[in-house]
């Protein structure tokens, strides 16, 4: 098991990775189109067309932040250098999916002002002490089927 300083920056090592990455597409497609405008006899092409000073080193720092932040929050589940690495590398997806998760409380209240289980005044005759929560909650009726 990593001690969160140890995940932290193991995470946060993956996040540059990617990034690396990153750069590297970038940079390889500057030196495509700077071949293909060399055969063609036109101007060759700028770096900064393809790499903006100012967003590229933001966006780097935040997925090296977010690595970081996302094998933090982790840690106790982290068993190795490369389970952090791979944490910090996914770190925008990861987060993004633990951002809509849903707890089980959210689960059984539904969306917020819609009632679970049957109206109190039901023939079912359960009244609302007879709900059993997450058994058939929120389901509209089907048509032809008798109240």
């Amino acid at each position: 098991m990593l001690t969160w300083v140890q995940a932290t920056a193991c995470g946060a090592g993956g996040g540059l990775i990617v990034e690396a990455v990153v750069t590297f597409g970038r940079l390889h497609a500057w030196q495509q189109a700077r071949h293909t405008a060399r055969s063609a006899g036109r101007r060759l092409p700028r770096l900064g067309k393809f790499i903006d000073p100012l967003a590229d080193p933001l966006a780097a720092l935040f997925r090296l932040a977010l690595g970081g932040a996302a094998a933090w929050l982790l840690h106790d589940e982290i068993t190795g250098v490369y389970a952090a690495v791979t944490v910090g590398a996914s770190a925008p997806a990861l987060l993004a999916q633990l951002g809509r998760a849903t707890t089980a409380a959210e689960a059984l209240q539904g969306e917020p002002g819609r009632q679970i289980g049957p109206p109190p005044d039901s023939a079912s005759g359960a009244g609302s002490g007879g709900v059993v929560p997450g058994v058939a909650q929120g389901l509209p009726a089907r048509k032809g089927r008798a109240s």
